[in-house]
């Protein structure tokens, strides 16, 4: 067979075929590679353009629509995209035209999306305005649907010069851009993807230069920031309820704002089109448009800010309708009143609230079958009275609309006449056909809907208002349904199935199908299709019934309010956000949806309050009723079948009414400034509500902040948002975010300084409030100025404005201007008849008479007030020239102790950098350079320092501010702090801002507001021996500082100094004593109180002055301070003993009555003393020996008198007594076989001079040995000549081998291991001169470093011109911390006798296996832990008496629980009545000792005679009585902190007469003791207001809070018992020994309600083991304790007080055990 021969066409097909295969081939591998071939590949994910946005994404439809196809692990990013071969091109280039430019496009060869592609359109750009620019693209050859916007006319040019843009075309494939000229930054970029252009498909894509894109609607967006995450949002107006998700919701808005960098440039994109579409964001970032018909057209605004963007876009679609002021006021609605007598009834409790009540709706449920302009003449046919009534009560009447009519009868049968005049005027919507109405569903059933686009329709639609108007009288109309909503889909008959209603392309709305709950997309309007103006038929229908409004209401505003919007809705209408639900989710997301609608020109906007669907809870409705004060349209509106939630429903005296009323009056109060900014968005464009980046976009902290809200510029708005938390939001402040203390009625509410915001007293409705005063509050900024602005009118006249302007001034009929932010006074007023006060930094100018219709200024002249001068020259005689040399400003006064230098307002540091963390944050500072440096290097300021701020506890924080460059010494005092910060956000009772310019912290109590610590004030220096910081206070009542005599417990706040360093000084005003205490309690004016703790040991001294203000200044170390927030004073002092340590539990017999003595001449006096208060059976339980017992004067030692004395303390103890021996710090160093020194010199323990083993001696009480002290002689003769004070060392107790050679000491003596017989078994320590004291200054050989002694700044000391190391060490002193590092004496000189303490104490315990006690002198923050105290050589004088009282309750706060005065006196003799007064106060002394001094004559009991014997039993017995209530407050004082001997105020702080009692003390909770503390016999008592019961009598007083004239003749000291508190007791005995062994009891005080409660604690009072019993006894039961685990009771006295009925005299519960 041969071979067959091809033809020429055979070859070629053959070829051809080849040709596929190879390419089929080709296609099939790059395929399975995943790949389509196309260009593509390198295109980052972020930037690709979704080619099949219309489903999910299949490698088959990806390639037939000629895109690439790039699967991912993650769906939302596109896995078919675009390829540059799609779009147009440019065709001829681009024209230079009138108006801007134009080209041709034509379309590139690709495949159709959708089909039907045009293949030609016509490019149009227009530079209409130097920051607008427009392109629009169209069909040159068929006309398309183009928005009919009222106003947005066509542009005829000229284009606009100057351009703030560049706007350039890139030819293949097609893009455009547009660039800002000032920074090239390209703005707005199509290049990203390619321009799609079918009949019912639009595409274009805008790459963006940030993601910071606010705006597109409407949507619920739960952020305002969008999230560029691959969001698609579609747009077609639906009836659907806002419950998130991404569903369209009621309006179209297609402009959105994007913020491009910190500098505030901004920019905003608007799409012309009403088609449905959608709107696509992604990482890129870039944002894609896709329509479904229509035309592109494209509006780009340029602003240098937010709020210029919004203005330019406003001025396009419409400005802001100016609404009438009345509907500004408060709302209420609700859907279904079941009738009118249910709505008058909520009326009528709202009126009777007396909250603020504008507005009342009626929903449909006022219609008759819910039938537009007819209202039910049974259930509301009294509703024209009704809207009478509401008038004559200042009150509008708002009726609601819906578009929908019925096509039915009336209920009579009779034609409904709106009905037939539409039917008559042919004004419904069309079926396709264009000719027969398109019947749908709503409300009142089958309906028609009204054509608003057709001007006969509006006629209509006039007609019906003004109809229905002259039958009631309405103020305005709320439009509803107007998406447009029917109930059915499309209509009665269904849809067609054409391209219309089913188009190639449905963008993501919800359900997915166009005609959804509308109409069919082919109804007919006037305007077009359906499907074009479906968006804006609300829109219309706005349009129209503004019209209505004008007509019904000629020459006035009215109030529209419409559910669909569009595009320049806001010029007729305002907005409400829908149909919410009552979640806390919703009220959230209310905020983005308001500044949403601000963005978009609808400034009158507001969410449903409470909630439309679902019962909302109390909690919820009340933080949304805070919050909705301030939106502004400002309604409460609810559902049917919901509970009611009108604030009345709550209760008039509910928290929420009390808030609602709160907020809603300061609502009404600030109506001028709102309505201010309504004028200012009506004529410029501005938003109302505003989001905190329009205003602070520097910071791009708020740039997503959106949870919080402005009014305008000025007022900050910060809402609860979240359940049961009570924590609003995080709110910036000053450049932060602080914790904001919310409670459940509070919001946080700002005024920002450099604003004038014009006020009006407000009144239930603006009828009312309108006629009121008005006013302007100035809050002025850093630079002390401020400007306003005020537009008034009549609030509801069409086109008459007046507008005032002022700049710190006043523009209106004003009678008052708070003034915010000054710190100064206005000394000098340009206005006359005008008044003024200051009060911190507000001031109010009152009495101005102001007309409106004329201008005004207002000036003045602003000088510093006296108060505010904060002092620059603390050193003694200052002058100009040594003034002005510090920088500061001179000026002199004449008024007490007002500084004549002071510093400037920003003398100080500022803020470089925060850092923050959950439990802090740290700043860095710098100081303010423009101030010259002091003269001493040692007090120029150091140039950058730290501030720590640790939130330790919810109820606790630290500040510590240090120089973190060098190390400086810090007080080694370890305090209780958590290892780590327990405190949580919630919980904290505090929070904390930093302010700067001058920097300062600011503490704020968040339950109140109240700012408890402010220390931006001038004046804070940080230096190496000079530190400075002064704080303003919230009150005049600071409690505490010492050690120090004062003439009052609350302290003097007019310019008083106390200096703080301890020294061996006698009480005396103003002299500094023995102890250090820089700790306060400070009481807020609303009673909470709080406490701060300066943790810092060097020399100091504070100033109090009225401003009210406190400084600090220091002479080295660092500020380290430490605040507890109680909030009740007793919580305070429980709080700072957690932190510093609880006070030592002393034992039982320590709390009896204890005798001394300096100058007992030998034992034999001690021993017939004892005798005789045996013999006189005077309770009395602890003997001492002052120094006389000692050989010399010198630790233990004993006295040639004394040799009897071991013998006697052993007799003593055998009869229940205790022994206390004195013990000094000092050594001496002149004796030969003296172990005390030479085991101390072995082992190193004493001060040294530093770098040297010279030990720095001093001079003190031992005398030389072989000397005979001649006394005549004057005491500095005793203490300088070398014949007879010894040389003393003095140990350093700060070491640890100290401790042990002093417990060594110790321990010898009580049990000499040499000579048994000479051992002094006492059972406690007196350590004394332990400041520590010496009777040389500094050394005897003088001191070497002057700098240290006399520093630059010498604090307000008693030895001020005397230097530091004046009767003590040389400051230059060494000493040794335990862990080696050494230090000064200069900065531990306050510590030595809190260290010196707990060696003591622990050398105590161990010698004697007892609990034991030591008293000390000088004392620091957290000696109590260790030992208690007594008030040092007071001197016998009648002031000295009530000046121990506020001794006591003023240590107590420092945690010396157990403290007392020298009964009677320690210096000078005594006088009779005065000693007997003194031993019945001192009776109640929780350390009671009678002690006095050599030379003065003997003041014991038995030294008296009978008369004072009797007295002084008798109160003695008393106190022994109530021992066991005093020991378990000590026990209490131990475990928990609480106060032993306590100020009444503690109990009793709500009444503000007891802030200033100091002449009586309680102890305890329970009882009031009132001494006589001058030669009288009657008391002038305080009772506050609660039950009480004679202590002796038992009978109930009849007053209480009030002074009462108390009867006390010499032998009675006033005892009150306070009702509701049961007192434990025990029959008294000679000693704690014997009365231990007596029968107990209770003392049941009933209160008013007879009921009492109280503890005993009990344990064998020496040693460690306990039961604690509490009891509770009511009235009719009265409960017996059964003591079965105390040894030694044999029986309990229960004795029940007497209560309502019970007969006074009755006898009291006996109860017998064994």
């Amino acid at each position: 067979m041969g071979k067959k021969k091809f033809s020429g066409l055979e070859i070629s097909l053959i070829v051809l075929f080849c040709l596929v295969v190879i390419v089929a081939c080709i296609l099939v591998g790059l395929l399975a590679t995943g790949q389509s071939g196309l260009q593509g590949n390198s295109l980052s994910f972020t930037e690709r353009i979704d080619c099949i946005p219309d489903r999910g994404a299949t490698k088959s439809l990806c390639t037939l629509r000629g895109c690439c196809w790039s699967p991912q692990n993650d769906t939302s990013i596109p896995w078919c995209f675009f390829s540059k071969s799609h779009g147009y091109k440019v065709e001829g280039g681009v024209k230079q035209t009138n108006t801007g430019i134009a080209a041709k496009l034509t379309r590139l060869p690709s495949p159709s999306l959708f089909g039907n592609d045009i293949t030609t359109v016509q490019l149009t750009g227009e530079y209409q305005t130097t920051n607008r620019f427009r392109f629009k693209i169209t069909d040159p050859n068929k006309k398309r649907f183009e928005v009919p916007h009222e106003n947005v006319k066509a542009f005829d040019g000229p284009a606009a010069s100057n351009l703030n843009y560049k706007v350039n075309i890139i030819q293949n494939p097609f893009g455009i851009t547009v660039v800002r000229t000032s920074s090239s930054k390209t703005l707005f970029d199509t290049s990203i993807g390619p321009l799609q252009y079918a009949d019912q498909y639009l595409q274009l894509s805008i790459k963006l230069p940030s993601s910071n894109i606010y705006g597109i609607g409407e949507h619920v967006h739960t952020q305002y920031r969008h999230d560029v995450n691959w969001r698609t949002w579609p747009i077609f107006t639906r009836d659907a309820f806002p419950n998130g998700g991404t569903h369209n919701l009621y309006g179209a808005h297609t402009f959105f704002l994007c913020l491009e960098d910190n500098s505030g440039a901004s920019f905003g994109v608007f799409l012309m089109n009403s088609n449905a579409m959608e709107f696509a964001l992604q990482p890129a970032p870039a944002a894609t448009y896709r329509t479904t018909g229509g035309i592109l057209d494209f509006y780009v605004f340029l602003g240098d800010t937010p709020e210029q963007v919004v203005q330019e876009y406003v001025k396009l679609v419409g400005m802001p309708a100016m609404p009438s002021y009345w509907s500004l006021g408060f709302q209420l609605s609700r859907w279904n009143y079941t009738s009118l007598d249910e709505l008058k009834v909520v009326v009528q409790r709202n009126r009777a609230i007396g909250i603020p009540y504008e507005i009342q709706y009626t929903d449909i449920d006022y219609m008759e079958e819910k039938k537009d302009f007819t209202y039910d003449r049974e259930k509301f046919k009294d509703l024209p009275n009704f809207a009478v009534d509401l008038h004559n009560h200042g009150q509008k009447y708002i009726i609601i609309l819906d578009p929908a009519i019925a096509t039915s009868r009336l209920l009579n049968n009779t034609p409904y006449p709106s009905y037939d005049r539409g039917m008559n005027k042919k004004v419904w919507v069309n079926a396709s056909d264009g000719i027969t109405e398109l019947i749908g569903e709503v409300w009142p059933g089958l309906t028609v809907f009204p054509d608003y686009t057709n001007p006969e329709c509006t006629n209509w639609w006039i007609e019906e208002c003004k109809l229905f108007y002259d039958q009631v009288k309405y103020d305005g109309i709320w439009i509803d349904m107007n998406e447009i909503s029917s109930f059915i889909r499309g209509s009665t008959d269904g849809c067609d199935p054409n391209n219309l209603n089913y188009p190639p392309f449905t963008p993501s709305i919800l359900d997915g199908l166009m005609y959804s709950k509308t109409l069919c997309m082919d109804s007919v309007q006037s305007w077009g299709k359906h499907y074009d103006v479906h968006s804006l038929y609300g829109y219309s229908m706005t349009l129209s019934t503004d019209k209505a409004i004008q007509a019904v209401f000629p020459g006035k505003r009215s109030l529209t309010i419409s559910r669909s919007t569009f595009a320049g809705s806001g010029k007729y209408t305002g907005h409400w956000l829908g149909d919410n639900a009552a979640t806390w989710n919703d009220l959230r997301w209310a905020i983005p949806g308001m500044l949403e609608f601000n963005l978009f020109g609808i400034p009158y906007i507001g969410a449903d309050i409470c909630g439309f669907f679902d019962n909302v809870t109390e909690e919820l409705c009340r933080r949304w009723m805070q919050v909705g004060a301030f939106y502004p349209f400002c309604r409460n509106h609810n559902a049917e079948n919901y509970a009611p939630q009108d604030p009345a429903v709550y209760g008039a005296d509910s928290v929420l009414v009390r808030s609602s009323k709160n907020y809603l009056n300061i609502r009404y109060t600030l109506l001028p400034y709102l309505y201010t900014l309504f004028y200012k968005a009506h004529t410029q464009g501005d938003t109302v509500v505003r989001p905190l980046l329009h205003e602070f976009y520097s910071d791009e902290a708020t740039w997503a902040i959106d949870r919080q809200f402005l009014w305008g510029p000025g007022l900050l708005i910060t809402p609860v948002l979240d359940p049961v938390c009570l924590i609003g939001g995080r709110v910036v402040w000053r450049k932060k975010q602080a914790e904001m203390y919310l409670p459940a009625d509070k919001l946080g509410l700002h005024l920002r300084g450099g604003y004038i915001f014009p006020i009006q007293q407000p009144a239930n409705t603006t009828l009312y409030s309108r006629k009121n005063p008005m006013g302007l509050i100035i809050a002025l900024d850093d630079n002390k100025q401020a400007a306003g602005d005020l537009f008034w009118d009549d609030g509801e006249s069409r086109g008459r404005h007046i507008r005032y302007t002022s700049s710190a001034g006043v523009c209106c009929h004003t009678e008052n201007l708070p003034l915010y932010g000054l710190k100064t006074t206005l000394v000098e007023v340009s206005l006359n008849n005008c008044s003024l006060f200051n009060f911190l930094q507000v001031t109010h100018v009152t009495g101005l008479q102001l007309e409106l219709g004329k201008s005004y200024s207002l000036e003045w002249n602003q000088e510093l007030n006296d108060i505010e001068r904060f002092d620059c020259h603390p050193s003694p005689n200052p002058t100009e020239q040594t003034c002005k040399a510090l920088s500061c400003i001179w000026k002199p006064v004449s008024t007490g102790n007002v500084p004549s230098c002071y510093y400037p307002s920003d003398y100080g540091y500022s803020v470089s950098q925060i850092t923050y963390t959950s439990s802090g944050l740290s700043v860095n500072l710098n100081r303010n350079s423009n101030y010259a440096n002091r003269a001493a290097t040692s007090t120029t300021p150091i140039n950058t320092l730290r501030l720590d701020v640790t939130y330790h506890d919810n109820n606790m924080l630290q500040f510590k501010i240090y120089d973190y460059n060098n190390k400086r010494y810090e007080v080694p005092v370890r305090l209780n702090i958590p290892s780590s910060p327990t405190s949580t956000y919630e919980n904290r009772l505090y929070e904390v801002a930093i302010q700067n310019n001058p920097f300062g912290i600011q503490i704020r109590r968040k339950s109140t507001g109240t700012i408890i610590w402010d220390s931006q004030v001038p004046g804070f220096t940080f230096s190496d021996m000079f530190i400075q910081i002064s704080t303003r206070l919230p009150s005049q009542y600071i409690y505490g500082f010492g050690e120090n005599e004062h003439t009052t417990f609350r302290q003097d706040m007019n310019w008083h100094t106390w200096g703080m360093f301890a020294k061996d000084q006698p009480p005396g005003y103003k002299l500094n004593s023995y102890g250090v205490h820089p700790f306060y309690m400070g009481l807020e004016n609303d009673g909470n109180a709080h406490g701060v703790l300066l943790l810092n040991s060097n020399a100091m001294d504070v100033t109090f002055q009225p401003t009210p203000a406190l400084t600090y200044r220091t002479i080295g170390g660092i500020l380290d301070f430490y605040m507890v927030l109680g909030p009740t004073p007793e919580l305070v002092v429980q709080e700072y003993t957690a932190l510093i340590g609880r006070p030592v539990l002393p034992p039982y017999w320590a709390l009896g009555f204890q005798l001394c003595r300096y100058g007992y001449k030998n034992d034999t006096e001690v021993s017939d003393l004892y005798e005789a208060m045996k013999a006189a059976q005077i309770p009395y339980d602890v003997q001492y020996t002052d120094i006389d017992y000692m050989e010399r004067q010198l630790d233990f030692t004993l006295s040639p008198n004394f040799t009897g004395l071991p013998a006697l303390v052993d007799r003593m103890k055998k009869e229940g007594m205790r022994f206390i021996i004195i013990l000094d710090p000092a050594i001496s160093g002149n004796e030969t076989n003296y172990l005390a020194y030479t085991r101390g010199v072995q082992e190193d323990v004493f001060i040294k001079w530093p770098n040297s083993s010279e030990i720095v001696w001093g001079k003190v009480w031992p005398d030389f040995p072989n000397v005979v002290v001649n006394e005549s002689l004057d005491w500095d003769t005793q203490v300088k000549v070398s014949l007879y004070r010894a040389y003393a060392a003095f140990p350093d107790f700060f070491r640890n081998t100290t401790a042990q050679w002093w417990q060594r000491e110790i321990r010898e003596y009580h049990t000499n291991p040499n000579q048994p017989e000479k051992s002094v078994k006492f059972d406690g320590l007196w350590i004394d001169m332990n400041e520590p004291a010496s009777f040389v200054h500094g050394s005897v050989e003088g001191c070497r470093n002057t700098d240290l002694n006399n520093p630059p700044y010498m604090p307000s000391l008693e030895s001020r011109s005397l230097g530091l190391n004046h009767k003590t060490l040389c400051m230059e002193s060494e000493q040794i911390l335990p862990d080696g590092t050494p230090v000064r004496h200069y900065d531990v000189h306050n510590l030595y006798g809190w260290s010196h303490v707990k060696p003591t104490y622990d050398a105590l315990q161990s010698t004697t296996n007892e609990r034991g006690i030591v008293v000390t002198r000088s004392t620091y923050p957290s000696s109590g832990k260790w030992a208690g105290h007594w008030l040092g050589d007071n001197t016998a004088a009648w002031d000295q008496l009530y000046k121990s009282i506020i001794g006591i309750i003023q240590i107590y706060p420092f945690l010396i629980f157990q403290t007392g005065a020298d009964i009677c006196g320690f210096f000078n003799d005594t006088e009779y009545y005065m000693c007997v007064r003194w031993m019945q106060l001192g009776a109640f002394y929780p350390f009671s000792r009678n002690h006095n001094t050599i030379g003065t004559r003997k003041q014991d009991p038995v030294s008296f005679d009978e008369q004072f014997e009797n007295i002084s039993r008798d109160v003695l017995n008393t106190r022994y009585t109530l021992l066991p209530y005093l020991y378990t407050l000590m026990y209490e004082a131990h475990v928990h902190g609480s106060t032993v001997v306590r100020p009444v105020l503690h109990e009793f702080v709500e009444d503000k007469e007891t802030w200033d009692v100091y002449k009586q003390f309680m102890w305890g909770p329970a009882l009031l003791i009132s001494p006589v503390l001058e030669n009288a016999t009657s008391v002038l008592a305080y009772i506050p207001n609660a039950r009480w019961y004679d202590y002796y009598t038992e009978e109930q007083i009849a007053f209480k809070g009030q002074f009462h004239n108390l009867s006390a003749p010499l032998e009675h000291i006033n005892l009150h018992i306070r009702g509701g508190y049961i007192i434990p007791w025990q029959d008294p005995a000679n000693n704690t020994f014997y009365s231990r062994q007596n029968s107990m009891g209770l003392t049941v005080a009933l209160d008013d309600n007879g009921s009492a409660q109280g503890q005993l604690y009990w344990d064998d009072g020496n040693m460690r083991r306990f039961t604690y019993i509490k009891s509770k006894v009511h009235f009719n039961h009265v409960s017996v304790i059964y003591f079965s685990e105390i040894r030694k009771l044999h029986w309990l006295w229960l004795s029940a007080l007497p209560h309502g009925s019970v007969d006074p005299q009755s006898e009291a519960y006996r109860e017998n055990r064994h």
